[in-house]
């Protein structure tokens, strides 16, 4: 089980990794969300279920608020990016610096929250 987390962890970091810096790289244009952002997204969000899973399949303690609040924040990246990758030249600024802001956000609740 060790295994399967560790790569589930991989995976997860790196979805995230792409999520912020597609945002990071397209700061200075108003240009729209970055091709790749809403699967990069929706596989962080699945990864992390995932990794909910195997850390209780192990009996290993879980902190459901964190939890929760990051799947409320993932499930908000993740539906932002599908709606502005939809709308496409189109998608109003904002949401693009929300994915983006929402996704740096999950990240520093995971790192700092203990």
């Amino acid at each position: 089980m060790d295994t399967l987390r560790l790569i589930l962890l991989a995976i997860h970091l790196l979805s995230w990794a792409f999520v912020v810096g597609a945002w990071a790289s397209r700061l200075r244009t108003p240009v729209p969300i970055a091709k790749g952002v809403p699967h990069a997204a929706a596989t962080a969000l699945l990864t992390g279920l995932l990794l909910v899973a195997v850390r209780q399949m192990d009996d290993l303690e879980v902190n459901n608020t964190k939890i929760g609040i990051k799947l409320v924040v993932a499930l908000a990246v993740t539906v932002l990016a599908f709606v502005a990758d939809r709308k496409g030249d189109r998608a109003p600024v904002w949401m693009a610096h929300a994915v983006g802001g929402l996704a740096v956000v999950n990240v520093l609740i995971a790192v700092l929250w203990q």
